[in-house]
């Protein structure tokens, strides 16, 4: 289904990752549909085996299912959140492959294309200029937030939100009861929410 705007497309996918959240398969299936296409062009612009990058387009939404709970929409926009997942399993991927050699070319066989990198025709995951400004005023808020939280619950949330780990494996990490774990994560984003509402609200009414 595709999106209209941006901000279309942001509440679709913050809507079907909260029903996955939930372990509906149905919506998982349809948030494939609307993100595989881009997560495809992030992994493979850094990993330009298309095979390999294909094995990491699914290791990435095995992630997703599993770590979706992880996933708040006051902390960062959905397709961010998915697109980074995709670039550390990009990344994960080299790193577990690097003694082999990279032996596939990107560029197109068609003579009348003087070797153009196939690279080059998939659509680009910056930001726009809207978006950019929307993301850096969200970046500057949660940063003023996150630095109120303690070193832990600061912790969790960088390793949940930004490599995609779940609870389970926050704890192995850590080194910790999962209970205890759990709590941090959930003190933290209440904390966090509380926070980033009184930021919103201060900017709206001109506040400091």
């Amino acid at each position: 289904m595709p999106m209209s705007s941006s901000p279309d497309r942001n509440q679709e996918l913050a809507r079907l990752l909260s029903r996955v959240q939930l372990g509906d398969r149905d919506s998982f299936a349809a948030l494939y549909r609307l993100t595989s296409a881009h997560l495809f062009a992030v992994v493979l612009r850094i990993n330009r085996d298309r095979a390999q990058a294909e094995e990491v387009l699914q290791e990435v939404y095995v992630k997703v299912w599993r770590s979706a709970q992880g996933y708040d929409a006051r902390l960062s926009q959905p397709l961010t959140w998915l697109a980074s997942i995709a670039r550390n399993g990009a990344i994960d991927s080299l790193r577990r492959r690097r003694a082999e050699p990279d032996t596939v070319s990107t560029t197109l066989d068609d003579p009348h294309d003087e070797g153009r990198d196939m690279l080059n025709l998939l659509a680009s995951d910056e930001a726009g200029p809207l978006e950019s400004l929307a993301s850096a005023a969200e970046a500057r808020r949660l940063g003023l937030c996150m630095q109120a939280l303690s070193r832990e619950q600061q912790q969790c949330l960088a390793l949940a939100f930004y490599q995609g780990l779940s609870h389970a494996e926050l704890a192995e990490h850590l080194v910790q009861p999962l209970g205890t774990v759990k709590s941090w994560v959930r003190r933290a984003l209440t904390a966090l929410k509380d926070c980033l509402a009184k930021a919103v609200g201060r900017e709206r009414t001109g506040g400091a």
